[in-house]
């Protein structure tokens, strides 16, 4: 069985910084892909980033320039270093994988305040 389990979440000012982990069961050597999610009451899960085997990233624009994902496959990690964090980035923010047909965590709430 697969599980995905977010941390890191919290309270923060507008232009501070945050970084979220997520820790897969499963060793990140087999799973090429992995992504970062979030959302807000009222709407769909959006993506924020995907982060694939060899490193290779891309972002969503609102966040392009400000986050950085990456993952440590020996740790079984996927990190989300956000910065110059902004009230419209508070959100529940979710780890996914496609492996299974797609593998979610529970979620970690990020909440920037003005």
């Amino acid at each position: 069985q697969v599980w995905l389990v977010e941390s890191g979440g919290g309270s923060v000012q507008a232009g501070g910084s945050l970084r979220l982990s997520c820790r897969a069961s499963l060793s990140l050597f087999r799973i090429n892909h992995m992504a970062w999610y979030r959302q807000t009451p009222g709407n769909q899960r959006e993506l924020v980033a995907n982060i694939w085997r060899d490193g290779s990233a891309n972002y969503t624009d609102p966040v392009k320039g400000r986050f950085t994902i990456s993952r440590d496959n020996a740790k079984n990690m996927i990190y989300l270093e956000m910065n110059s964090l902004k009230t419209e980035d508070t959100a529940v923010y979710y780890c996914k994988s496609k492996v299974n047909g797609g593998v979610w965590g529970q979620g970690t709430q990020v909440i920037v305040s003005s």
